[in-house]
């Protein structure tokens, strides 16, 4: 009877500490024999991490839904340190993905820097959306993987608050100017404080545009336009730049698609 009593107390316990949160699987690794430990990104409580007990075992209701790429409801038990994933109902797979070698390395890619700005018990409501409406363009095939990664990583470092200014000159403010964009200063510098500036590049009128609307359009409308192979490359290269300043870490993902690009021009 004592042993009946303590297990309903435990259940009452667990229910109580139960919550269920939107999210992401970022990540997943092996922990133990037959668990598995997963890193979600979610609505309610940022960056946490949770042991799937059991999840690596065939019959596991946990198998499928502590892959990367599942997005849905995840009930978890709160503990003193950690959490435990207890259930999860997926709404999107993402599984166009699976059979899209270079396609999952992108994802891969935008998982680990999503993880990488992401925080436990921080509001990370907007990288979240970001990433699932980024995931709903990768798998869309109208729209080409490289504008998909600038798009991403240019307004992934905005939502961190680290984006570059679009609007007016970072040192005196004025929008009226022709504009030099500099990636030391962070952004736009007009022709009358650019004289100390050594890094500043002159852009396109449609590649200025195209990066001001990356900063400052609705999460929901980033992926509703392509652009020229020119004005696509212009992009590319500032957004490139500016990320290996401001960023500064080496992602696995992104040397690998580096090698998949290799081999395809080879």
């Amino acid at each position: 009877m004592k042993g009946q009593a303590v297990r309903q107390v435990m259940k009452v316990v667990e229910a109580v500490n139960q919550i269920t949160v939107t999210g992401m699987v970022l990540a997943a690794a092996p922990a133990g024999e037959y668990d598995r430990r997963i890193v979600l990104l979610t609505k309610e409580r940022g960056k946490i991490s949770a042991f799937a007990r059991g999840a690596r075992k065939p019959n596991s209701a946990l198998v499928g839904v502590t892959s990367p790429f599942s997005f849905g409801e995840f009930t978890v038990y709160e503990g003193r340190t950690s959490y435990t994933l207890m259930s999860a109902s997926i709404s999107n797979y993402f599984q166009e993905l699976r059979q899209d070698v270079e396609g999952a390395y992108y994802g891969f890619y935008f998982l680990e820097l999503a993880g990488y700005y992401a925080r436990e018990a921080n509001d990370e409501t907007e990288l979240l959306r970001l990433l699932y409406q980024t995931f709903r363009a990768l798998v869309n095939p109208k729209l080409p993987n490289r504008l998909i990664r600038c798009i991403y990583e240019l307004r992934a470092v905005t939502v961190n608050g680290e984006g570059p200014q679009m609007f007016e000159c970072v040192c005196c403010g004025d929008k009226e100017r022709e504009m030099v964009f500099s990636v030391r200063r962070g952004g736009l510098v007009c022709r009358q404080c650019s004289g100390s500036v050594q890094d500043g590049r002159a852009l396109h009128g449609s590649a200025l545009y195209t990066l001001q609307y990356i900063v400052s359009s609705p999460i929901e409308k980033l992926y509703t336009f392509i652009v020229t192979d020119e004005v696509q490359a212009e992009v590319e290269n500032v957004v490139t730049d500016y990320l290996a300043q401001y960023v500064g870490k080496q992602f696995k993902s992104l040397e690998i698609l580096r090698v998949i690009a290799e081999n395809e021009n080879a």
